[in-house]
């Protein structure tokens, strides 16, 4: 069972805390975590892009000249894809991108980031996290303390405006609720700072 360090606000080590085998010290799934960091960028887009066929573009009723005798090409409208303001011959259209990944997938991958983070030491465990006001030189103070890397996520267990509203402008910090956490988020910041008690609902959520 691996255990890791509870710190402080002041970046002071306050005690250990025993985390779930099965949650943060599995073999890391590489193909798993793969397959749902991909299907979470595909479904970030929007897919609304679209061109206008020849079909769809205004005008290009009248056959331009005739079909024989002028020595030119024939011509059947002035709207085909090889003509200026013509149609965009297999152009985008709207689609959707989302990919669906199976529900042990996505547990799986889930459970593989958070070991991956315990293993290469970029967990933090935070004794708690409280603000009177919002104050974004309180969340930079703790960063500091904690010694966290350039892109930093904090795991709350609940709703906090103001913990949100104080970190938001913080280049490169982003706050996430445990329901809201994703694979994506997790490997793609260098420092994970999780609450204690935020730890304790994700190993009731993934148990």
């Amino acid at each position: 069972m691996p255990n890791v360090t509870v710190f402080d606000v002041n970046g002071n080590k306050v005690s250990e805390l025993a985390l779930s085998e099965s949650i943060f010290s599995i073999e890391p799934n590489v193909s798993a975590m793969h397959l749902m960091v991909k299907a979470y960028l595909a479904n970030q887009r929007q897919g609304t892009q679209s061109t206008l066929t020849r079909s769809e573009v205004s005008g290009g009723g009248k056959k331009p000249w005739r079909q024989k005798g002028s020595g030119r090409a024939r011509q059947g409208s002035t709207r085909a894809p090889q003509w200026y303001h013509g149609g965009i011959a297999h152009g985008p259209k709207p689609r959707t991108y989302g990919l669906d990944v199976n529900k042990k997938v996505k547990r799986l991958a889930m459970k593989s980031a958070l070991s991956t983070k315990v293993l290469d030491g970029e967990m933090i465990v935070l004794d708690e996290l409280k603000l009177d006001a919002i104050k974004t030189k309180e969340i930079v103070k703790v960063l500091a303390a904690l010694e966290t890397g350039k892109k930093t996520l904090i795991v709350l267990p609940e709703k906090d405006d103001i913990i949100y509203r104080s970190a938001r402008n913080i280049a490169g910090v982003k706050v996430s609720l445990v329901n809201t956490l994703n694979v994506y988020d997790i490997l793609n910041c260098n420092s994970m700072i999780v609450l204690k008690d935020a730890v304790a609902k994700i190993e009731e959520v993934y148990a």
